[in-house]
């Protein structure tokens, strides 16, 4: 196989370009919500804080067989999730997933998520010239009791 040196150039500066921006966001404050036997959907929250304006654009995990950005929003009196193409990171700006609000909704889980345990899950971004870099993120997954709160 014979390889050109702009191809091989061109790989190594599009795996710059991924590295370097995965660099430019911040995944912290990560947990989910952990379920109970029978239970096949759940959320993952986070703060997601890009350096340079940015777009999360998709969001996977092996423990899920689907997983989606979704949005909680009121319409009228009555609480209402959708999925959400994308999810706006502007410059600078902390955006927080959480429950109520915009989250990662992991649905046909393959096994219940217990409390004290980490999943990975894998978050797709695009920059503003239409750059695409993942970046994985191990979650920790807690138990919610009506009484729990969860603070950082």
């Amino acid at each position: 196989m014979k390889f050109s040196k702009h191809l091989i150039a061109a790989a190594f500066t599009g795996l710059w370009t991924l590295s370097t921006f995965a660099q430019n966001v911040a995944v912290t404050n990560a947990w989910a919500r952990a379920t109970v036997h029978g239970q096949k959907a759940t959320g993952a929250f986070m703060v997601i804080t890009a350096k340079d304006s940015a777009k999360l654009v998709a969001a996977s995990t092996p423990v899920a067989g689907i997983t989606e950005i979704h949005e909680m929003k009121m319409d009228k009196d009555v609480m209402r999730m959708s999925a959400v193409p994308v999810l706006e990171l502007p410059a600078g700006k902390a955006v927080e997933l959480r429950p109520g609000g915009y989250h990662v909704m992991l649905m046909d889980l393959k096994n219940p998520l217990a409390d004290k345990s980490n999943i990975p899950l894998t978050l797709t971004f695009e920059d503003a010239k239409g750059q695409k870099s993942l970046l994985e993120v191990q979650v920790p997954v807690r138990a919610m009791t009506a009484t729990t709160t969860h603070k950082h």
